[in-house]
């Protein structure tokens, strides 16, 4: 059963009339389309017992036609109504549409509201996240490349880190080798931190430059025919203290540790609470305060949040990451970050880069 068709079970299942999707990646996901309509209108309709139909920018139109799975393709100029247009595709009264009310702006609501006679809105963003969040082995396969390539982008980042270099020229640095090496672009805003920044977890690079014996932080990923990687890898720079060897090695043994319990069938807290408990036995659990990772796919942060209240059980086919970082202000912080697939008899890592604690610069 292809997407589409799962899509229309979901529709037939709850009683639904007709769906109109609008984000881009659904549309990509559903057809095979991918593209920005920027503030332009681009919609997927379904309707039961109708064929598709893709209303789509005219100056798309040729892309669309080339891509998409769905063969009823209705364009319209910037000086055309595109609700109009939607209008002609339904029927006169709906007693139910089906939307994405986490992707539809009240903006574009209002226009809805203003065209369609539609008696009630139902939220179709669940039924894409069931759909999505297990991977088919073709969506692995793209992960796998664009974890191959940041992998690479890492490798030759690293041998870059010298004393005096700042963080924003590393940043520069790596956000070219990306595209050299043909990745789409960066799957989130590239961060590099040194010393006491590493610290902050959602830290922004700036002119720090690196320095000796301290640490160093990369957290980057990239997009790569329309899936994301994500990886975090912490390096000392020449010989660091004692307190900071303890952090990195007790965040590794965490890292470890979650990726052991990993299996189908446990929950998404039992997975967190085995870095977290490690973490706090060892005296450092008010420096963990996120959770301990996310779902990865078209996006770089998608359902599953892996946190120590998420009682939902893993699935073969599910990705995320796994996360687990300390933080010690005015010292410095480690994360270790991985994305794991799970499958039928546990698990696999699709990141490779070493995690034992090195020392470069």
């Amino acid at each position: 059963m292809n997407r589409l068709q799962t899509l229309t079970q979901y529709m037939n299942d709850n009683n639904v009339q007709a769906l109109l999707i609008t984000d881009p990646k659904h549309v990509y996901y559903l057809t095979g389309f991918a593209s920005d309509p920027h503030e332009r209108f681009l919609g997927l309709v379904l309707q039961l017992d109708k064929e598709p139909v893709l209303i789509v920018p005219a100056l798309d139109a040729e892309a669309a036609h080339a891509s998409s799975s769905v063969t009823k393709i209705v364009t319209h100029t910037d000086t055309d109504h595109p609700y109009e247009l939607l209008k002609q595709q339904l029927p006169s009264v709906l007693e139910n549409l089906g939307i994405e009310k986490d992707h539809l702006s009240v903006v574009r609501y209002e226009a809805l509201q203003e065209v369609l006679n539609v008696n009630s809105y139902i939220d179709i963003g669940p039924w894409l996240r069931d759909m999505r969040v297990l991977k088919s082995p073709e969506e692995v396969n793209r992960m796998k490349h664009a974890v191959n390539l940041i992998e690479e982008v890492l490798r030759q980042s690293v041998s870059r880190v010298k004393t005096g270099v700042a963080e924003v020229e590393l940043v520069a640095e790596i956000e070219y080798l990306m595209k050299k090496l043909g990745a789409d672009g960066p799957s989130f805003d590239t961060m590099v931190l040194t010393g006491e920044k590493t610290a902050l977890p959602h830290g922004v690079p700036g002119t720090r430059k690196v320095q000796p014996g301290e640490f160093i932080m990369f957290d980057i990923g990239v997009y790569a025919n329309g899936y994301a990687s994500d990886i975090t890898r912490t390096f000392a720079v020449g010989d660091i203290n004692d307190e900071l060897v303890a952090i990195y090695n007790t965040v590794l043994a965490a890292n470890e540790q979650a990726i052991h319990a990993v299996k189908p069938n446990v929950s998404f807290a039992s997975i967190d609470l085995a870095a977290r408990n490690l973490i706090e036995n060892a005296g450092y659990g008010p420096y963990f305060m996120h959770r301990l990772g996310h779902g990865l796919g078209m996006d770089v942060h998608e359902y599953p949040s892996v946190h120590s209240k998420n009682s939902d059980l893993l699935k073969p086919g599910m990705v995320f990451t796994i996360e687990p970082g300390i933080y010690v202000q005015g010292r410095g912080g480690v994360r270790i970050e991985d994305d794991v697939l799970v499958t039928e008899s546990g698990i696999e890592v699709l990141t490779s880069y070493p995690k034992e604690l090195t020392v470069i610069g």
